[in-house]
C-alpha cells in the first residue's frame, strides 16, 4: 500500500474542495476501496474521510411522495427500514442477497453504486487491463471470461458491474443527487455509470471533485411494491456475487400488465435496464408466453465476449422467473434466502 495522507473534512463543501485535488479519493466504509489500494490497484494520494458529515445519513419521505436515502446510510438499515422496505421490497431484497450481514452493516449506500468491478485481471496488477491502466490492453478478452459481460461490453473491457443494489433501483427510475465545484445536479441512476467504449477507466459521469450525496426514489415507484422481486444466480448461495440476476416489477389490472419495470445485472458494466422488453409486456396477460418474449427481447442485443454464451440464456430464463414470481406476488415477509432461486416461490400481495 502506497503513502497517503488523510483528511477528515467538517463539511460537504471542504469534502469537495479537498476532492478537487489530483489523486484524492472519497472515504466511507471502505469496503471495496480499502482491498483495492491493499492490492495496490488503487494509490490515492489523499484518503477524505467523508464518515461523519453531517446530513448525509437520512432516509426521509419527500413532500412529493417519493423518497430520499442519505449517501451514508447502510445497506442493512436501508433494507430493514420499515417505510422503504414495504415501498420498495425488490430493492431490499437485492440488498439483502448481497455480501455478508457484517459487510452489510458497514457498506453505504454510495458506496454500492460506485463499487469497482471484481474483474479479476482488474484486481491483478501483473495482468493488462484498461480499466486500471488505459491502453496496456485486456488479458480477460483471452483469459478466464465465463463471468464477464455479454451486453454493452467493447475490445477495450468485457467487465460486469458487481452491484446487486443498483439493479432493481435502475428498474425504478431511481435518480443520484451529486454536489460538486459548480454546484448540485441529479442524474438518473441509469445514466451515471459509463458502459467501456473505449475509455474504460471512466467508470461514472462524476467529475473531479463531485461528492454523490443521495440517492432519490420517484413516489410512482412505490405503486410496484404489490408485484416486485428481485432473483440472482450465484455459483454458491450466499455470499457472492450475482452470475446473472433480474429485477421485475409490475403494475397489474385484472390479471393484465399495466406497466414493467425490468433490469438484469451481472451482463454488463452497468446495471441494464431492460425497457425494449417492458413495452412487450404492457397490456399482455401475465403468462409465460409474455414472460418469454420479454426475456427475449431484453436479451436481443446479447453477445459472449468470451467463454460465455451460456450467460445469454441464463439471463433469459432468470428474468421468466423474476417476472413470474412478481406477477404472484411480493411474500408478506422477506425470503430466508433473499434473492435466492432456493427461496420459496410463492407470494402473497399483502402490500397493496
Amino acid at each position: 500500500m502506497n503513502r497517503f495522507d488523510y483528511l477528515r473534512p467538517a463539511s460537504v463543501a471542504e469534502a469537495i474542495s479537498a476532492g478537487r485535488k489530483p489523486g484524492s479519493a472519497y472515504l466511507a466504509a471502505g469496503t471495496n476501496l480499502l482491498d483495492l489500494m491493499k492490492g495496490g490497484v488503487a494509490r490515492p494520494a489523499l484518503l477524505i474521510d467523508i464518515t461523519r458529515l453531517p446530513g448525509l445519513d437520512g432516509i426521509e419521505v419527500l413532500p412529493n411522495g417519493g423518497m430520499r436515502v442519505g449517501a451514508l446510510v447502510r445497506n442493512s438499515d436501508l433494507a430493514y427500514h420499515p417505510v422503504f422496505s414495504k415501498r420498495h421490497p425488490a430493492v431490499a431484497e437485492a440488498l439483502l442477497s448481497g455480501a455478508s450481514a457484517q459487510l452489510r452493516n458497514a457498506a453505504t449506500v454510495a458506496g454500492n453504486l460506485l463499487q469497482r468491478t471484481r474483474c479479476a485481471y482488474f484486481y491483478d496488477t501483473a495482468s493488462a487491463c484498461n480499466k486500471r491502466e488505459p491502453g496496456a490492453g485486456c488479458d480477460a478478452r483471452d483469459g478466464e471470461n465465463h463471468l464477464h459481460a455479454v451486453l454493452g461490453w467493447s475490445p477495450e473491457c468485457i467487465a460486469t458491474h458487481p452491484s446487486d443494489f443498483c439493479v432493481p433501483l435502475v428498474a425504478l427510475d431511481a435518480s443520484v443527487e451529486i454536489e460538486g465545484p459548480t454546484g448540485s445536479r441529479v442524474v438518473p441512476l441509469d445514466s451515471f455509470h459509463r458502459l467501456p467504449g473505449s475509455e474504460p477507466q471512466l467508470e461514472t459521469v462524476l467529475s473531479p471533485g463531485e461528492l454523490v450525496v443521495a440517492l432519490h426514489l420517484p413516489a410512482s415507484a412505490a405503486g410496484y411494491a404489490a408485484h416486485s422481486r428481485y432473483l440472482k444466480v450465484r455459483e454458491r448461495t450466499s455470499y457472492a456475487f450475482a452470475v446473472v440476476s433480474a429485477a421485475a416489477s409490475l403494475r397489474l389490472e385484472g390479471g393484465v400488465v399495466s406497466e414493467a419495470r425490468l433490469a438484469l445485472g451481472g451482463v454488463a458494466l452497468k446495471p441494464w435496464r431492460a425497457r425494449a422488453a417492458e413495452q412487450v409486456l404492457a397490456g399482455r396477460a401475465c403468462d409465460e408466453a409474455a414472460f418469454a418474449e420479454a426475456a427475449e427481447v431484453a436479451l436481443a442485443d446479447a453477445k459472449p465476449s468470451g467463454d460465455n454464451a451460456f450467460k445469454i440464456e441464463l439471463a433469459r430464463r432468470i428474468l421468466v422467473r423474476a417476472l413470474g414470481l412478481a406477477a404472484a406476488g411480493t411474500p408478506d415477509r422477506m425470503p430466508a434466502l433473499p434473492g435466492s432461486v432456493f427461496a420459496q416461490p410463492e407470494g402473497l400481495a399483502l402490500h397493496a
